[in-house]
């Protein structure tokens, strides 16, 4: 729980404005129901959509009907049955809106978002202003294609975060298809998933409690989606929460084929390189919507990765829920179940001898029960660890080479480890209870005891392993670490290719700093004019979905070539040279060439989003080696 006081910070909630509601409903306030987002609202005829829509306060059970809910604010149509989020509005290009907006709260209430899209101005993009108990009527036409939405709050001056909790419900996806897509059938296969969260009124300690929710519910409430090996499966992703999150696909890439905001949303060109990554960061207000195409069948996660995000906070009211050793239980929050049904797709494995490794899990110096210190050994890949086991070690592999990595737990408790980024057969993936294919599930690795993970490596890149279970805690204590796939580790370079993972410290009181690659201190580098240099960020911290990565002469930024994004390398046309600096969200890798083209020091910054430094790591700049140029 200790780490729920930095979560208030994140979600950015007003708090004292929500109160909780027994899942008995005494006080016959309006059940309000999940809304999946499948079919629009209203009724259209004629090329004009007629909708009616009404805000005023119900009762909110994001974990499930039985359980305690939640008295907030929420859109329904006028007469219907309230809903989270607000009713779909999706139509195609080239219809005309006519809204009927009615306040049924007990204050004046602001509408955002029903106007033409896209706003080029604020004028184009003013609100309305329903008095309590009033009506508003607005016409207007649907716009450009894209994902869009609608909000309100309590006055005009307040932004779409942060917004108090008794509001932060009022939320609505807005859909504009393409007058004509044949190719695409957009309006029935695609899935439009709007993120909302709530935080109580408690800043800090055990009675802090927080809701994150995937179209009204939260895992393991959230709804199972299905589809077989080959389908072309689109997603529309809306964060309308007061939190980053960047979300995280298991076991394949995605392609971004859109990024938005509430006024307009940039499509790529169908033409266009494709935009492939495991995770997308999303701020709030922001949308993005994605294809993917499903290879290999099993269960696969798709979900937020900031780690807090995705922790059960503990129960709106009432004693905890039991938690098993399955991540059906320990997560929580903005976390989607996928079931990929059928044959595999992909060639079947290669009979080459498998590479072995053992990852050893054991318990270090310096922890508690309630902070504990974990770290990981590697075992098969050189010279043996010695405590601290921080940072974890490097795992590096061959592309194309099959592995073998026996996972054995040390732990007093169970564990599990994901193959971030790792393209592989669900039983593999590391979510305990839910990882698989129909009854063959993984199971959680059971103190003294192991599991093996066998994979073959597709591609070259930067990837992570981390626990999978009982995440916060794990990972905080230490069962984080980075797995570079290169073409010849022969020709590995540590001295030309750095890892950069930056990860949380094992205690809450050091949350001012973080940790670059097992310490907040990192000893100085040394680098040569001329030479090439692979910089490999990895943002694996838990809590922390905005820092900045900077490379600065003294204050100004240098020069730098991005080439990789989560393990993928960069298509030629996003190839660039640029300003040396990225923001990250957790789960994300970026990979930069670097040549210094001067003598003297450089420093790397990882600051919040704020530009609170957190750690700093020197580099010294000598001249060429008698190498020469690599």
């Amino acid at each position: 729980m200790m780490r729920w006081a930095v979560l208030a910070a994140a979600l950015l909630a007003v708090p004292g404005h929500s109160q909780l509601a027994s899942g008995k409903n005494p006080t016959g306030a309006d059940r309000i129901s999940p809304n999946d987002n499948r079919k629009s609202a209203g009724t259209l005829a004629g090329g004009v959509l007629k909708i009616r829509l009404a805000a005023r306060a119900g009762e909110w059970h994001p974990d499930g009907d039985n359980d305690p809910g939640i008295h907030v604010n929420a859109f329904g149509v006028d007469g219907g049955a309230l809903q989270i989020p607000g009713p779909l509005i999706r139509v195609r290009e080239g219809t005309e809106i006519r809204a009927s907006l009615r306040n049924l709260l007990e204050t004046p209430l602001v509408v955002h978002g029903l106007y033409t899209r896209p706003a080029k101005s604020d004028a184009d993009a003013s609100p309305a202003t329903i008095a309590a108990g009033g009506t508003r009527e607005i016409t207007f036409q649907a716009g450009a294609p894209g994902t869009y939405y609608y909000w309100a709050a309590a006055d005009a001056t307040q932004a779409i975060t942060p917004r108090p909790g008794a509001v932060t419900q009022l939320s609505g996806a807005f859909i504009v298809d393409p007058a004509v897509d044949p190719a695409h059938a957009a309006s029935s296969s695609d899935r439009v998933l709007v993120i909302t969260g709530w935080l109580n009124g408690a800043r800090r300690g055990p009675e802090q409690r927080a809701r994150i929710a995937i179209n009204g519910q939260s895992w393991p409430n959230t709804e199972r989606l299905t589809y077989a090996v080959g389908d072309v499966v689109r997603m529309r992703i809306l964060n309308l929460s007061n939190s980053v999150h960047p979300m995280h696909l298991h076991g394949f890439y995605f392609n971004v084929d859109s990024r938005g905001t509430e006024r307009a949303d940039e499509v790529f060109p169908a033409h266009s390189s494709p935009h492939l990554v495991v995770t997308e960061r999303t701020v709030p207000g922001s949308t993005f919507s994605l294809t993917w195409r499903p290879t290999r069948p099993g269960n696969w996660l798709f979900h937020c990765h900031d780690t807090l995000h995705v922790t059960y906070s503990g129960p709106l009211e009432g004693d905890a829920r039991h938690q098993s050793m399955s991540q059906m239980d320990m997560m929580a929050g903005p976390v989607i179940g996928i079931t990929v049904t059928g044959k595999s797709l992909e060639r079947a494995a290669t009979s080459a001898p498998r590479r072995r490794l053992r990852l050893v899990a054991r318990v270090d110096d310096g922890g508690s029960d309630e902070e504990p210190a974990f770290g990981y050994t590697l075992e098969g890949a050189g010279a043996a660890a010695s405590k601290p086991y921080l940072p974890a070690p490097t795992i590096v592999l061959r592309r194309g080479e099959p592995v073998s990595i026996t996972v054995v737990n040390y732990l007093p408790i169970p564990t599990s480890v994901h193959w971030h980024g790792i393209e592989l057969e669900s039983y593999y993936d590391g979510v305990a209870g839910f990882a698989g294919n129909g009854n063959r599930l993984a199971p959680a690795i059971t103190p003294g005891g192991s599991f093996e993970a066998r994979f073959t490596p597709p591609r070259s890149g930067t990837f992570i392993y981390h626990t999978h279970l009982d995440d916060l805690k794990q990972q905080q204590a230490g069962l984080t670490g980075a797995l570079v796939v290169v073409d010849d580790p022969a020709k590995y370079d540590p001295q030309h290719d750095l890892v950069m993972l930056v990860t949380t410290p094992r205690r809450v009181s050091d949350d001012s700093v973080v940790l670059l690659n097992g310490t907040s201190a990192p000893p100085s580098r040394t680098m040569h004019v001329g030479e090439h240099y692979r910089l490999r960020f990895i943002n694996v911290h838990v809590s922390r979905p905005s820092m900045r990565m900077r490379l600065l002469r003294g204050d100004e930024l240098v020069t730098w070539r991005s080439i990789a994004k989560d393990g993928m390398d960069l298509p030629g046309d996003q190839v660039s040279e640029r300003a040396s600096a990225v923001q990250m969200g957790n789960g994300e890798t970026y990979d930069f060439d670097f040549v210094p083209m001067q003598l003297g020091d450089l420093h790397v910054d990882i600051t919040a989003a704020n530009g609170t430094l957190l750690t700093s790591m020197p580099i010294h700049i000598t001249g060429a080696t008698s190498a020469g140029v690599r």
